[in-house]
């Protein structure tokens, strides 16, 4: 055992002496380029534009790249490869290469670091030790050594052999309210998905705490790397099931080094709106249909009416009409357009004001070409012609449309054909009510539809901004040429933004996520499962290159059945180019947690699942308390908080049921519930619902009146029960069917 201890802090000096080695490199590196960026930014924004456009480019690429070194400070090195040839790499964040651009660390998504992650003793390869390393801060703490190549391994290497399992002391940590990176410990099966090729929908079906998660942020870090021409243009647009869930993940990806990704909910997806809540499942049902596009078709051309009769229009005491055909004939010319309805509207205006200008022209006995501007100003401002002109191409926002929609019952069963009298009174609701998250692919769908709704102003202005946008991205080529910023440092349209922008500079994540209609290079989607057909078909916009990774498990979609196939929930995203892959290991659930969740998930909706097998077991690991929950639920969870030590501990309560919950606890555990962060993630003890967990996990996970929440969704408690790390313990007055075999 003296031995083994002895070799262990032998080889631990050994890899504290490289691990210094390079983080001195990195805060070099680091020097270097403040340095750098000092003397940029100390010279004077004025001069020619070819001056401002080289200083600014420069400052740009010295940002990103502190940006980049400042990231990856934690666990920069974690791994090591030994091979055949007695070559030795070192794996970490991001790669580094000495002074004389010898590598002193290979980035963790370069191909010859693909080993650490493939190599087995069935399929070594060129590898004959894979090593481990564990850092606190910049020392090192513990190594784990895999023998790969037994054969190749000379008798001074199998001296040097340390370490328990780098996986299994990684699970056994305690949860602090952040999810970390898995970069040091990346299965095979995890790996392959990570670096499959980016083109078409890629789904991921993957059992509690199989790392699906883990999997697709480290697959959109990939792809920045890999791809990093088409990626770095476009930016990754990340889509997570909660808030909640973004801030839990929100130090993984700047960790790895990327910052080019826009994370967001389904609810925030639309630029200026802002959606919190669900709806009942039925009404999501309704809401969730690709039946509600056509009726977005309608509504949008409901808009568009020829009346049934000519118009008599008065401008200034002189009496004009307006006829059907004509405005027929108009209208017909604009829908040819085949622009928005917002933006096709000018086509339809424009022939008809010039038509009225000219008979009231005649009408006056004035010389049209002479006077034109005079009598079109006349025209186009009579209150006639604007009403006219409105009621047959009415101009408007989606909020303001799919408002007046749902709250006519009469419109709705004009428009919604393919819904039922039932389907079609879910979805009406009085005006001023909320938007909840189905309403946001509607509401994205109407926006497609109708385009920028803009006044006389905001046109000048657009157009005025067009122009310069232009001519600032010919000078931008200009300066370029003439100072020789080629070879990628910067693009034309790059530094054309950059004279564009007045205020502070925002980033590519910033821009992206205030244009609707920005095309991103890569969607990664977390519990897709919950995803609607329509709220794919809003994602599939956002993506035209299908460029897409999705994640989740159809055994945990919240509805009364889980989904019989991907395909089935995708919509029209499930008749593209997708291929699937499944992760079939469980790191997070104990065995007995996780057989026993199966168990009940069968009982309330049998199925072929995916069997996912659970990496180990825990003692202990699962209990109930039977009883009024109400009376119990207090002593309950302070006797978990004070067997679990450190780390973190969930109430999980059926819906509607949170809040009571949570000021039943308060007055003897509100210390708990808070932390001086803020962040509830933080906090020793929180109070949540099934919905609002997922994609989580936690040391231990207090669950009450479960057969309350089996009874809504089997796939809620599913997800309920399959949130802890260490234990899981029930409070009911009854438990669900299959929880003891």
């Amino acid at each position: 055992m003296q031995t083994n201890s002895r070799r262990a802090m032998r080889e631990i000096e050994v890899e504290q002496r490289a691990v210094s080695r390079i983080y001195a490199r990195l805060d070099a590196l680091r020097a270097h380029y403040r340095h750098q960026l000092a003397k940029v930014r100390r010279q004077e924004a004025t001069g020619s534009a070819q001056a401002r456009a080289e200083r600014d480019a420069f400052a740009t690429h010295y940002e990103d790249t502190l940006a980049r070194l400042d990231n990856v400070e934690n666990r920069l090195v974690f791994g090591r490869l030994d091979l055949a040839d007695d070559t030795r790499l070192y794996v970490g964040r991001m790669g580094i290469s000495d002074e004389d651009r010898k590598p002193l660390l290979i980035d963790w998504r370069a191909p010859n670091a693909r080993p650490f992650y493939q190599a087995t003793a069935a399929h070594p390869g060129e590898v004959v030790r894979r090593r481990h390393i564990t850092t606190r801060e910049r020392t090192v703490v513990d190594l784990e050594d895999d023998l790969l190549n037994v054969a190749a391994a000379g008798p001074e290497l199998a001296e040097t052999l340390t370490g328990e399992g780098a996986l299994l002391a990684s699970l056994s940590q305690a949860r602090d309210g952040r999810m970390t990176d898995i970069v040091a410990t990346i299965q095979a099966e995890q790996d392959a998905i990570i670096r499959d090729q980016p083109d078409g929908i890629l789904v991921v079906q993957g059992g509690p705490g199989t790392g699906k998660t883990a999997v697709a942020l480290h697959r959109a870090a990939y792809l920045l790397y890999a791809h990093r021409e088409r990626m770095e243009k476009r930016g990754v647009l990340l889509v997570g099931p909660s808030s909640i869930f973004l801030d839990y993940i929100d130090q993984v990806l700047p960790s790895l080094g990327e910052t080019n990704v826009v994370a967001t909910t389904m609810g925030s997806l639309l630029p200026g709106v802002r959606a919190t809540e669900h709806d009942e499942l039925d009404v999501a049902d309704v809401k969730g249909s690709l039946f509600m596009s056509r009726l977005a078709e309608r509504a949008v051309r409901g808009l568009q009416r020829v009346p049934e009769e000519d118009r008599v229009l008065t401008i200034e005491g002189t009496r004009l009409t307006l006829t059907r055909a004509q405005i027929a004939e108009a209208m017909e010319r604009a829908r040819r357009t085949g622009a928005p309805h917002n933006v096709a509207r000018v086509s339809f205006v424009l022939p008809l004001l010039k038509q009225l200008t000219s008979a009231y022209a005649k009408a006056r006995g004035m010389d049209e070409k002479e006077d034109y501007a005079f009598l079109y100003e006349d025209v186009r401002q009579a209150r006639d012609v604007r009403v006219a002109l409105n009621l047959a191409w009415m101009p408007t926002t989606p909020q303001g449309l799919l408002e007046k929609l749902y709250a006519n019952r009469d419109v709705l069963a004009e428009y919604g054909e393919e819904f039922d009298e039932r389907e079609r009174e879910l979805l009406y609701r009085g005006a001023g009510s909320e938007w909840t998250i189905e309403d946001i692919p509607m509401l994205d769908e109407l926006a497609e539809l109708l385009g920028e709704h803009e006044g006389a102003a905001a046109r000048q202005e657009r157009i005025a901004a067009e122009r310069q946008a232009r001519a600032d991205v010919e000078f931008a080529a200009e300066a370029i040429e003439g100072q020789n910023l080629g070879g990628g440092i910067v693009s034309a349209e790059q530094l054309a933004a950059r004279f564009a922008d007045r205020g502070p500079r925002r980033t590519l994540a910033e821009r992206a996520r205030a244009d609707r209609t920005w095309a991103y290079g890569h969607i990664v989607v977390d519990e897709a499962q919950e995803l609607s057909p329509m709220a794919w078909r809003s994602l599939l916009r956002r993506c035209p290159q299908r460029s897409i990774t999705a994640v989740g498990d159809l055994a945990q979609r919240s509805t009364a059945a889980p989904a019989s196939s991907w395909r089935a929930i995708m919509g029209k995203a499930g008749r593209e180019q997708v291929r699937q892959a499944a992760l079939t290991v469980s790191y997070r659930t104990p065995a007995t947690i996780l057989d026993t969740a199966m168990r009940v998930l069968q009982a309330y909706a049998p199925g072929d699942y995916i069997p996912v097998t659970a990496a180990r077991d825990a003692e202990n690991s699962l209990a109930d308390t039977p009883g009024p929950w109400r009376g119990i639920l207090a002593e309950v969870v302070a006797a978990e908080l004070r067997h679990m030590g450190p780390g973190r501990l969930a109430v999980i309560t059926p819906h509607g049921l949170r809040e009571e919950a949570f000021e039943l606890l308060a007055p003897q555990l509100g210390g708990a519930m808070t932390n001086p962060s803020g962040s509830l993630l933080r906090s020793p003890l929180v109070v949540m619902d099934p919905t609002e967990v997922k994609g989580l996990e936690f040391d231990v996970v207090v669950l009450v009146e479960p057969s309350l929440i089996a009874d809504d969704a089997a796939g809620d408690i599913y997800v309920a029960m399959t949130r802890p790390t260490r234990r899981l313990h029930a409070v009911h007055t009854g438990l669900p069917a299959g929880w003891y075999a």
